[in-house]
Protein backbone atom coordinates (compact mmCIF):
# COMPACT_ATOMS: atom_id res chain seq x y z
CA UNK A 1 0.00 0.00 0.00
CA UNK A 2 1.55 3.65 -1.66
CA UNK A 3 1.98 6.12 1.58
CA UNK A 4 -0.51 9.14 1.45
CA UNK A 5 1.81 12.20 0.44
CA UNK A 6 1.29 16.25 0.60
CA UNK A 7 2.74 17.54 -2.47
CA UNK A 8 2.94 21.05 -4.11
CA UNK A 9 1.14 21.74 -7.60
CA UNK A 10 1.43 25.42 -9.39
CA UNK A 11 -0.89 26.86 -10.82
CA UNK A 12 -1.09 30.44 -12.23
CA UNK A 13 1.97 31.13 -9.90
CA UNK A 14 0.08 29.94 -6.90
CA UNK A 15 1.69 26.65 -5.22
CA UNK A 16 -1.80 24.56 -4.47
CA UNK A 17 -1.28 21.46 -2.38
CA UNK A 18 -2.54 18.53 -3.74
CA UNK A 19 -2.68 15.66 -0.92
CA UNK A 20 -1.89 11.87 -3.04
CA UNK A 21 -2.40 8.21 -3.16
CA UNK A 22 -1.28 5.71 -5.87
CA UNK A 23 -3.73 2.66 -5.14
CA UNK A 24 -4.08 0.31 -8.17
CA UNK A 25 -6.21 -2.24 -6.70
CA UNK A 26 -9.27 -1.05 -7.69
CA UNK A 27 -9.89 0.69 -11.09
CA UNK A 28 -10.99 3.72 -9.40
CA UNK A 29 -10.10 7.62 -8.91
CA UNK A 30 -11.48 9.49 -6.47
CA UNK A 31 -10.93 13.26 -6.49
CA UNK A 32 -12.18 16.40 -4.10
CA UNK A 33 -11.38 20.45 -4.60
CA UNK A 34 -11.51 21.54 -1.21
CA UNK A 35 -12.03 25.03 -0.99
CA UNK A 36 -10.73 26.74 2.57
CA UNK A 37 -12.68 30.08 4.34
CA UNK A 38 -15.50 29.19 1.37
CA UNK A 39 -18.31 27.19 4.02
CA UNK A 40 -20.95 28.70 6.18
CA UNK A 41 -18.68 31.13 8.20
CA UNK A 42 -18.59 32.91 5.15
CA UNK A 43 -22.17 33.68 5.32
CA UNK A 44 -22.14 37.20 7.07
CA UNK A 45 -26.20 38.67 7.16
CA UNK A 46 -27.30 35.83 4.54
CA UNK A 47 -27.54 32.57 6.57
CA UNK A 48 -27.44 29.90 4.46
CA UNK A 49 -25.64 31.32 1.78
CA UNK A 50 -22.99 28.84 1.01
CA UNK A 51 -25.32 26.10 1.83
CA UNK A 52 -27.67 27.44 -1.07
CA UNK A 53 -24.47 28.32 -3.62
CA UNK A 54 -23.80 24.56 -2.98
CA UNK A 55 -27.07 23.30 -4.06
CA UNK A 56 -26.83 25.80 -7.16
CA UNK A 57 -23.44 24.17 -8.33
CA UNK A 58 -25.12 20.88 -8.18
CA UNK A 59 -27.95 22.26 -10.79
CA UNK A 60 -25.49 21.40 -14.09
CA UNK A 61 -24.16 23.82 -16.06
CA UNK A 62 -25.10 26.46 -18.36
CA UNK A 63 -24.89 24.00 -21.55
CA UNK A 64 -26.79 21.09 -20.38
CA UNK A 65 -29.02 22.70 -17.63
CA UNK A 66 -29.51 19.98 -14.04
CA UNK A 67 -31.40 17.03 -16.21
CA UNK A 68 -28.97 17.31 -19.04
CA UNK A 69 -25.48 17.07 -16.75
CA UNK A 70 -27.20 14.54 -14.59
CA UNK A 71 -27.85 12.61 -17.40
CA UNK A 72 -24.12 12.63 -18.50
CA UNK A 73 -22.26 11.75 -15.43
CA UNK A 74 -25.15 8.46 -15.21
CA UNK A 75 -24.29 7.95 -18.34
CA UNK A 76 -20.63 6.92 -17.08
CA UNK A 77 -21.39 6.24 -13.64
CA UNK A 78 -19.79 9.29 -12.33
CA UNK A 79 -20.49 10.50 -8.96
CA UNK A 80 -20.23 14.24 -8.94
CA UNK A 81 -21.71 16.47 -5.62
CA UNK A 82 -21.07 19.60 -4.07
CA UNK A 83 -21.39 20.47 -0.32
CA UNK A 84 -20.57 23.14 2.21
CA UNK A 85 -19.20 22.53 5.50
CA UNK A 86 -18.41 25.17 8.28
CA UNK A 87 -15.20 26.17 7.05
CA UNK A 88 -15.18 24.38 3.25
CA UNK A 89 -17.01 23.84 0.11
CA UNK A 90 -16.17 20.93 -1.80
CA UNK A 91 -16.69 19.75 -4.63
CA UNK A 92 -16.40 15.77 -4.73
CA UNK A 93 -15.62 13.15 -7.92
CA UNK A 94 -15.61 9.92 -8.19
CA UNK A 95 -15.09 7.75 -11.84
CA UNK A 96 -13.95 4.22 -13.15
CA UNK A 97 -10.13 4.82 -14.36
CA UNK A 98 -11.58 4.34 -17.77
CA UNK A 99 -13.92 7.38 -17.07
CA UNK A 100 -12.02 9.41 -15.12
CA UNK A 101 -10.74 11.70 -18.32
CA UNK A 102 -15.03 12.51 -19.18
CA UNK A 103 -15.13 12.87 -15.14
CA UNK A 104 -12.59 15.91 -15.55
CA UNK A 105 -14.39 17.36 -18.44
CA UNK A 106 -17.47 17.44 -17.11
CA UNK A 107 -16.83 18.88 -13.65
CA UNK A 108 -14.70 21.72 -15.73
CA UNK A 109 -17.57 22.64 -17.49
CA UNK A 110 -19.13 22.94 -13.81
CA UNK A 111 -16.48 25.37 -12.91
CA UNK A 112 -16.15 27.87 -15.54
CA UNK A 113 -20.17 27.66 -16.58
CA UNK A 114 -22.70 26.53 -13.82
CA UNK A 115 -26.25 26.47 -14.29
CA UNK A 116 -26.53 30.03 -12.13
CA UNK A 117 -29.68 30.53 -13.89
CA UNK A 118 -33.11 32.41 -12.08
CA UNK A 119 -34.76 29.45 -12.77
CA UNK A 120 -32.17 27.00 -10.84
CA UNK A 121 -31.95 29.53 -8.16
CA UNK A 122 -35.93 29.61 -7.76
CA UNK A 123 -36.18 25.73 -7.85
CA UNK A 124 -33.13 25.52 -4.93
CA UNK A 125 -34.48 28.11 -2.91
CA UNK A 126 -38.14 25.90 -3.02
CA UNK A 127 -36.38 22.84 -2.04
CA UNK A 128 -34.45 24.29 0.62
CA UNK A 129 -37.58 26.10 1.94
CA UNK A 130 -39.51 23.32 2.09
CA UNK A 131 -36.74 21.03 3.97
CA UNK A 132 -36.28 23.62 6.23
CA UNK A 133 -39.89 23.70 6.94
CA UNK A 134 -40.26 20.50 8.12
CA UNK A 135 -36.97 20.82 10.14
CA UNK A 136 -39.27 22.76 12.45
CA UNK A 137 -40.98 19.34 13.22
CA UNK A 138 -37.96 17.99 13.90
CA UNK A 139 -36.55 18.73 17.83
CA UNK A 140 -33.36 17.16 17.55
CA UNK A 141 -32.64 20.32 15.20
CA UNK A 142 -34.21 22.74 16.42
CA UNK A 143 -32.27 21.71 20.03
CA UNK A 144 -28.88 21.55 18.25
CA UNK A 145 -29.38 25.10 16.52
CA UNK A 146 -30.85 26.61 19.74
CA UNK A 147 -27.99 25.73 21.41
CA UNK A 148 -25.25 26.89 18.96
CA UNK A 149 -27.35 30.02 18.69
CA UNK A 150 -26.71 30.47 22.72
CA UNK A 151 -23.31 29.18 22.61
CA UNK A 152 -22.01 31.64 19.69
CA UNK A 153 -24.26 34.26 20.02
CA UNK A 154 -23.07 37.67 17.93
CA UNK A 155 -20.33 35.45 15.79
CA UNK A 156 -21.22 33.79 12.46
CA UNK A 157 -21.15 30.28 14.03
CA UNK A 158 -24.49 31.52 15.80
CA UNK A 159 -26.75 31.66 12.95
CA UNK A 160 -28.01 28.17 11.33
CA UNK A 161 -25.48 26.86 8.20
CA UNK A 162 -28.99 25.96 6.39
CA UNK A 163 -30.39 29.22 6.54
CA UNK A 164 -33.54 30.28 7.62
CA UNK A 165 -37.10 30.25 5.46
CA UNK A 166 -36.66 33.93 5.45
CA UNK A 167 -33.25 34.51 4.73
CA UNK A 168 -33.57 31.44 1.99
CA UNK A 169 -36.56 33.21 0.36
CA UNK A 170 -34.62 36.80 0.15
CA UNK A 171 -31.97 35.59 -1.58
CA UNK A 172 -31.41 36.74 -5.38
CA UNK A 173 -29.32 35.35 -8.03
CA UNK A 174 -25.63 38.29 -7.74
CA UNK A 175 -25.58 37.18 -4.16
CA UNK A 176 -24.83 33.67 -5.41
CA UNK A 177 -22.40 34.61 -8.29
CA UNK A 178 -20.63 36.88 -5.60
CA UNK A 179 -19.79 34.38 -3.40
CA UNK A 180 -18.68 31.87 -6.35
CA UNK A 181 -16.59 34.55 -7.80
CA UNK A 182 -15.30 35.44 -4.05
CA UNK A 183 -14.74 31.82 -2.75
CA UNK A 184 -13.78 29.35 -5.39
CA UNK A 185 -10.43 30.92 -6.13
CA UNK A 186 -6.97 29.32 -6.55
CA UNK A 187 -5.63 30.54 -3.44
CA UNK A 188 -8.01 29.24 -1.22
CA UNK A 189 -7.91 25.39 -2.77
CA UNK A 190 -6.95 21.62 -1.44
CA UNK A 191 -6.91 19.22 -4.32
CA UNK A 192 -7.34 15.73 -2.58
CA UNK A 193 -6.86 12.71 -4.76
CA UNK A 194 -6.19 8.92 -5.36
CA UNK A 195 -6.77 5.69 -6.52
CA UNK A 196 -5.54 3.69 -9.71
CA UNK A 197 -3.29 7.10 -11.17
CA UNK A 198 -0.27 8.50 -11.50
CA UNK A 199 0.86 11.41 -9.73
CA UNK A 200 1.62 13.18 -13.03
CA UNK A 201 -1.35 12.75 -14.18
CA UNK A 202 -3.00 13.62 -10.86
CA UNK A 203 -1.18 17.49 -10.88
CA UNK A 204 -2.25 17.33 -14.94
CA UNK A 205 -5.75 17.12 -13.70
CA UNK A 206 -5.56 19.70 -11.13
CA UNK A 207 -3.75 22.30 -12.57
CA UNK A 208 -6.25 21.95 -15.55
CA UNK A 209 -9.21 22.46 -12.87
CA UNK A 210 -7.75 25.47 -10.93
CA UNK A 211 -6.43 27.18 -13.97
CA UNK A 212 -9.40 28.58 -14.87
CA UNK A 213 -10.45 29.68 -11.22
CA UNK A 214 -9.37 33.53 -10.32
CA UNK A 215 -6.00 33.49 -8.22
CA UNK A 216 -7.83 35.34 -5.56
CA UNK A 217 -6.30 35.73 -1.62
CA UNK A 218 -6.76 33.19 1.25
CA UNK A 219 -7.90 35.16 4.34
CA UNK A 220 -7.19 34.43 7.77
CA UNK A 221 -9.81 32.51 9.38
CA UNK A 222 -11.38 33.30 12.35
CA UNK A 223 -11.67 31.52 15.89
CA UNK A 224 -15.25 31.80 17.80
CA UNK A 225 -14.49 30.40 21.47
CA UNK A 226 -18.22 28.90 23.15
CA UNK A 227 -19.93 31.19 25.34
CA UNK A 228 -19.23 30.50 29.30
CA UNK A 229 -22.62 32.27 30.25
CA UNK A 230 -24.02 28.72 31.67
CA UNK A 231 -28.03 29.61 30.25
CA UNK A 232 -30.85 27.47 29.84
CA UNK A 233 -32.90 28.01 26.86
CA UNK A 234 -35.92 26.76 27.23
CA UNK A 235 -38.52 26.10 23.59
CA UNK A 236 -41.51 25.20 24.08
CA UNK A 237 -43.52 22.82 21.44
CA UNK A 238 -46.15 19.74 21.05
CA UNK A 239 -43.79 16.83 22.61
CA UNK A 240 -44.14 13.94 24.71
CA UNK A 241 -40.23 13.98 24.89
CA UNK A 242 -38.11 16.32 26.42
CA UNK A 243 -34.65 16.87 24.33
CA UNK A 244 -32.18 17.90 25.76
CA UNK A 245 -29.03 19.65 24.17
CA UNK A 246 -26.18 20.79 25.80
CA UNK A 247 -22.88 23.11 25.70
CA UNK A 248 -19.81 24.63 27.29
CA UNK A 249 -16.72 26.22 26.15
CA UNK A 250 -13.32 23.70 25.89
CA UNK A 251 -10.27 25.21 26.22
CA UNK A 252 -8.31 23.70 23.29
CA UNK A 253 -7.25 24.04 19.84
CA UNK A 254 -6.38 22.30 16.79
CA UNK A 255 -2.50 21.62 17.21
CA UNK A 256 -2.65 21.70 20.56
CA UNK A 257 0.01 19.14 22.09
CA UNK A 258 -2.63 17.49 24.62
CA UNK A 259 -5.37 17.02 22.21
CA UNK A 260 -4.59 12.66 22.77
CA UNK A 261 -5.24 12.76 26.32
CA UNK A 262 -8.35 15.19 25.66
CA UNK A 263 -9.39 12.06 22.84
CA UNK A 264 -9.04 9.63 25.97
CA UNK A 265 -10.70 11.76 28.32
CA UNK A 266 -13.96 12.46 26.37
CA UNK A 267 -14.05 8.75 25.32
CA UNK A 268 -14.49 7.75 29.15
CA UNK A 269 -16.85 10.54 29.77
CA UNK A 270 -19.47 10.48 27.08
CA UNK A 271 -18.15 9.18 23.20
CA UNK A 272 -17.41 5.95 24.12
CA UNK A 273 -21.00 4.45 24.14
CA UNK A 274 -21.78 1.74 26.16
CA UNK A 275 -19.34 1.65 29.22
CA UNK A 276 -18.93 5.74 29.37
CA UNK A 277 -19.89 7.63 32.57
CA UNK A 278 -23.03 9.60 30.72
CA UNK A 279 -24.16 6.52 29.57
CA UNK A 280 -23.55 4.58 32.49
CA UNK A 281 -25.20 6.90 34.93
CA UNK A 282 -28.27 8.31 32.65
CA UNK A 283 -29.04 5.05 30.63
CA UNK A 284 -27.88 2.37 32.73
CA UNK A 285 -28.34 3.24 36.05
CA UNK A 286 -31.54 5.69 35.80
CA UNK A 287 -33.44 4.32 32.73
CA UNK A 288 -33.84 8.10 32.12
CA UNK A 289 -32.72 7.89 27.90
CA UNK A 290 -31.95 5.08 25.54
CA UNK A 291 -29.16 7.00 24.97
CA UNK A 292 -26.67 9.94 26.35
CA UNK A 293 -23.90 11.12 24.40
CA UNK A 294 -20.75 14.01 25.04
CA UNK A 295 -17.56 14.54 23.11
CA UNK A 296 -14.96 18.24 22.20
CA UNK A 297 -15.55 19.40 19.34
CA UNK A 298 -12.07 20.92 18.26
CA UNK A 299 -12.01 22.78 14.72
CA UNK A 300 -9.56 25.31 13.30
CA UNK A 301 -12.67 28.09 13.63
CA UNK A 302 -13.91 27.11 17.29
CA UNK A 303 -13.82 24.42 19.86
CA UNK A 304 -16.12 23.44 22.27
CA UNK A 305 -17.92 20.79 24.35
CA UNK A 306 -21.49 19.34 23.61
CA UNK A 307 -23.96 16.11 24.16
CA UNK A 308 -27.48 15.70 23.80
CA UNK A 309 -29.91 13.12 25.12
CA UNK A 310 -33.89 12.72 25.28
CA UNK A 311 -36.03 11.62 27.98
CA UNK A 312 -39.48 11.41 29.32
CA UNK A 313 -41.12 14.92 30.21
CA UNK A 314 -41.23 13.74 33.90
CA UNK A 315 -37.62 13.01 33.72
CA UNK A 316 -36.53 16.49 31.91
CA UNK A 317 -34.83 17.84 35.27
CA UNK A 318 -33.44 14.50 36.99
CA UNK A 319 -31.84 14.46 33.75
CA UNK A 320 -30.03 18.09 33.37
CA UNK A 321 -28.89 17.87 37.44
CA UNK A 322 -27.36 14.36 36.59
CA UNK A 323 -25.56 15.64 33.38
CA UNK A 324 -24.39 18.47 35.71
CA UNK A 325 -23.56 15.65 38.16
CA UNK A 326 -21.69 13.30 35.96
CA UNK A 327 -19.09 16.15 34.50
CA UNK A 328 -18.76 17.54 37.83
CA UNK A 329 -17.80 13.93 39.41
CA UNK A 330 -15.47 13.82 36.60
CA UNK A 331 -13.66 16.76 36.69
CA UNK A 332 -13.32 16.56 40.62
CA UNK A 333 -12.54 12.82 40.94
CA UNK A 334 -11.05 12.33 37.00
CA UNK A 335 -10.99 8.34 36.44
CA UNK A 336 -9.74 4.92 37.44
CA UNK A 337 -7.35 2.78 36.18
CA UNK A 338 -9.63 0.10 34.72
CA UNK A 339 -11.36 2.95 32.72
CA UNK A 340 -8.06 4.32 31.17
CA UNK A 341 -7.05 0.77 30.54
CA UNK A 342 -10.53 0.01 28.64
CA UNK A 343 -10.38 3.21 26.37
CA UNK A 344 -6.70 2.04 25.25
CA UNK A 345 -7.97 -0.86 24.44
CA UNK A 346 -10.77 0.10 22.03
CA UNK A 347 -8.72 3.02 21.11
CA UNK A 348 -5.60 1.68 19.75
CA UNK A 349 -8.03 -1.72 19.13
CA UNK A 350 -10.28 -0.13 16.08
CA UNK A 351 -6.96 2.06 14.33
CA UNK A 352 -6.95 -0.73 11.50
CA UNK A 353 -10.79 -0.14 10.97
CA UNK A 354 -10.38 3.80 10.43
CA UNK A 355 -7.57 2.99 7.47
CA UNK A 356 -9.51 0.26 5.27
CA UNK A 357 -10.04 2.46 2.72
CA UNK A 358 -8.68 5.16 0.29
CA UNK A 359 -10.92 7.64 0.70
CA UNK A 360 -10.47 6.95 4.90
CA UNK A 361 -6.68 7.06 4.05
CA UNK A 362 -7.09 10.49 2.29
CA UNK A 363 -9.55 12.22 4.53
CA UNK A 364 -7.48 11.62 7.86
CA UNK A 365 -4.04 13.00 5.71
CA UNK A 366 -6.49 15.86 4.65
CA UNK A 367 -7.27 17.12 8.29
CA UNK A 368 -4.02 16.11 9.62
CA UNK A 369 -2.86 19.00 6.80
CA UNK A 370 -5.63 21.16 7.11
CA UNK A 371 -5.22 21.42 11.14
CA UNK A 372 -1.63 22.04 10.48
CA UNK A 373 -1.01 19.16 12.58
CA UNK A 374 1.95 17.62 10.42
CA UNK A 375 1.42 14.48 8.43
CA UNK A 376 1.44 11.17 10.41
CA UNK A 377 -0.15 13.09 13.42
CA UNK A 378 -2.81 10.12 14.07
CA UNK A 379 -0.26 7.81 14.62
CA UNK A 380 2.11 9.79 16.51
CA UNK A 381 -1.58 10.16 18.68
CA UNK A 382 -1.73 6.41 18.86
CA UNK A 383 1.71 5.89 20.44
CA UNK A 384 1.14 8.89 22.48
CA UNK A 385 -2.35 7.22 23.90
CA UNK A 386 -0.87 3.86 24.42
CA UNK A 387 1.91 5.36 27.16
CA UNK A 388 -0.62 7.48 28.57
CA UNK A 389 -0.42 6.85 32.59
CA UNK A 390 -3.19 7.78 34.90
CA UNK A 391 -1.67 10.80 36.73
CA UNK A 392 -0.98 12.49 33.59
CA UNK A 393 -5.00 11.95 32.21
CA UNK A 394 -6.02 12.87 35.83
CA UNK A 395 -4.70 16.10 35.80
CA UNK A 396 -5.56 16.78 32.09
CA UNK A 397 -9.14 16.53 33.02
CA UNK A 398 -9.14 18.56 36.48
CA UNK A 399 -7.74 22.05 35.10
CA UNK A 400 -10.33 21.72 32.52
CA UNK A 401 -13.44 22.73 34.73
CA UNK A 402 -14.56 24.89 32.12
CA UNK A 403 -16.96 22.05 30.36
CA UNK A 404 -19.14 22.38 33.75
CA UNK A 405 -20.06 25.99 32.58
CA UNK A 406 -23.16 24.29 30.77
CA UNK A 407 -25.42 25.97 28.79
CA UNK A 408 -28.98 23.68 27.48
CA UNK A 409 -31.19 24.25 25.06
CA UNK A 410 -34.72 22.15 25.60
CA UNK A 411 -37.18 21.20 23.47
CA UNK A 412 -40.33 20.69 26.13
CA UNK A 413 -43.69 20.81 26.06
CA UNK A 414 -45.71 23.84 25.58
Amino acid sequence: MAETTVEQVEVNGIKVPMIFEQDPRLPIVSMQLVFRQSGSIEDGADAGLAKVTASMLGEGTQKRGAVGFAEALDARAIHLSVHAGIETMVFEMESLKEEFGEAVDLLEELLTTPNLSKEALQKVKTTSVGALSRKESDFDYVADRELKAALFAGTPLATPASGTVESVKAMELEQIKSFVKNHLQTSRAIVVIGGDISKADAADAARRLLGHLPKGSLESLGFYPASAAAKTELLKRKTEQAYIYFGAPFEMKVGDPENYISRVAMFILGSGGFGSRMMEEIRVKRGLAYSAYCRANIARSNSYFFGYLQTKIASQNEAVETVREVIKTFIEKGVTQEELDQAKRFLLGSEPLHVETLSQRLSRTFLEYYKGEGIGASTRELAQIETLDLATLNAFIKKHGEIEKLTFAIVTEE
